[in-house]
């Protein structure tokens, strides 16, 4: 098979930048991986399970000579990186990313190189889970998932096209959108989710007999809130940089949370059974068991 790259930065190496290198390296999709985060404990433990080849203490070091970097971290990192990583590139290097928000990542992009880079391709690989750190990666996260790539206007199209082909070589379905369109969506499907999530057992928590609570909840609780146990600091990052569209889905739960409220309060049970009717439906037909 072809290899696609000589060498590949991942900057940012947790549950998705170590992924991502592990599922480059069983795939035979470059020669070389090098790594960096801010702590170099997790680089260390990074080269020992081998998902990365070396690394480097700074991201500037880091890129150098690399024909792709992949950028790995929280969305209030992405301007720090951007202007770390700016005077390194090479005028061939490919740039994508993993950030939840892409109006953010284009943003902090144009504030660091006033006009965008041809080769900078923006994308969401829509998988994960609420654990974190590189010990919790493996190298099939993305095989039959969906990543999201969001194109600039001055992506190039050998650009787009090669990342890809990066992504479909370790086994996701690609998809292109707007930057804009990909934060409504997401903010609808992932990002209220989450919000709702945290929201409900910081709510019980604050409850007085709230140990109770916990000890009796069921196996419909657990599921619910799986992904309350994600990473506070990267979904606090996630609420701030996709303000807008949480926002609008948010007020439009809401609202329907105020009808849910109201029909319970009547005894409407016509509402309550339509509502529950139509959840049902949508879900069976569109959720992937």
């Amino acid at each position: 098979m072809t290899v696609l790259f000589n060498r590949v930065a991942v900057i940012g190496v947790g549950l998705i930048g170590g992924s991502i290198a592990r599922a480059l390296k069983k795939n035979q999709v470059c020669n070389h991986i090098t790594g960096y985060t801010r702590r170099e404990s997790e680089l260390k433990k990074a080269v020992e399970l081998g998902v990365i080849d070396d690394y480097n203490s700074s991201i500037a070091d880091a890129v150098k000579a690399a024909d792709l970097v992949i950028i790995a971290v929280p969305m209030g990192l992405f301007g720090y990186v951007f202007q770390e990583m700016r005077d390194s590139l090479s005028d061939n290097t490919l740039i994508t990313d993993v950030g939840s928000a892409k109006g953010s990542v284009i943003n902090a992009a144009k504030k660091v190189f006033q006009e965008l880079p041809q080769g900078l391709v923006p994308g969401h690989p829509i998988a994960g889970n609420e654990k974190s750190g590189v010990e919790a990666s493996f190298d099939s996260l993305f095989e039959n998932r969906c990543t999201i790539l969001t194109p600039t206007e001055n992506s190039s199209p050998q650009s787009v096209s090669l990342v890809s082909e990066m992504w479909q070589r370790i086994g996701a379905k690609v998809v292109s959108m707007s930057a804009e369109h990909h934060d409504l969506v997401l903010a609808a499907t992932s990002h209220l989710p989450h919000v709702l999530a945290f929201s409900l057992v910081d709510t019980l928590s604050r409850m007085h007999d709230h140990s109770e609570i916990f000890q009796f909840a069921a196996g419909g609780f657990r599921d619910f809130t799986r992904i309350a146990s994600s990473d506070p600091i990267m979904w606090r990052d996630i609420c701030l940089h996709n303000k807008d569209a949480i926002l609008k889905v948010l007020k439009l739960y809401e609202s329907h949370i105020k009808g849910l409220e109201q029909a319970i309060a009547e005894q409407d049970s016509v509402a309550l059974e339509a509502i529950f009717t139509r959840a049902k439906k949508a879900r069976d037909e569109h959720v992937i068991q």
